[in-house]
């Protein structure tokens, strides 16, 4: 898969000049390949993009739940709060002025990648699910995915960092469903339950 082509791609769609798509597509991934992302780098974007192309179809607006993708994690900072608003913001002031995109809909879905919470429109569960789909990985990629998680938040020690993971991954447990849509639910939703628990008490054991 080559990000820069589908990006490239995309925006010509959307409108974009090739100059604004070199710049921009510079700055994405410069963002994305900060030394302090862990987890929330390119290789996150390749997994959410592949899991995109595979359910395109089934999307109403292809074009702005992939705009989306790209930009959901462009400001990421562990100690903050506001990373996908931020994100958003940034999404929608780069977009032309006669850009070809639903800019609402771009808004919603990436701060909607916050909290993962179900929503009225289908298009933003699709994005919510290809973000989370990592939690259904096998063990050991899993194992990756939760100690690339704990790099990013190095700043926090073990005494802070635990109880609040703990408390973020109850809160997925605690749901009717971690997943959105009825495809992901029959597929990821068994193993993605198995998995957190088991960080979970990884997490409280006493070692």
């Amino acid at each position: 898969m080559n990000l820069t082509q589908i990006y490239s791609q995309l925006l010509l769609n959307i409108g974009f000049s090739a100059n604004e798509i070199q710049q921009n597509w510079t700055d994405l991934e410069k963002a994305y390949s900060k030394k302090s992302r862990h987890y929330h780098n390119l290789t996150h974007l390749k997994e959410m993009i592949e899991s995109f192309e595979t359910h395109s179809n089934l999307l109403q607006n292809p074009n702005e739940i992939l705009f989306s993708i790209f930009y959901h994690d462009f400001v990421y900072s562990a100690s903050k709060k506001d990373n996908e608003l931020k994100s958003a913001e940034y999404a929608l002031a780069i977009l032309p002025e006669n850009v070809n995109l639903n800019k609402q809909l771009v808004f919603d879905a990436i701060c909607a990648t916050q909290q993962h919470q179900h929503n009225k429109i289908e298009d933003i569960n699709w994005l919510i699910d290809f973000d989370l789909k990592i939690l259904a990985k096998d063990w050991d990629n899993y194992k990756i995915y939760f100690e690339q998680i704990r790099k990013e938040y190095r700043i926090y020690p073990d005494f802070l960092y635990k109880p609040g993971r703990a408390k973020a991954l109850k809160h997925f447990l605690e749901n009717e469903f971690i997943f959105q849509t009825e495809e992901f639910r029959s597929l990821y939703e068994e193993k993605a339950r198995i998995n957190i628990e088991k960080e979970i008490s990884i997490l409280e054991s006493k070692k």
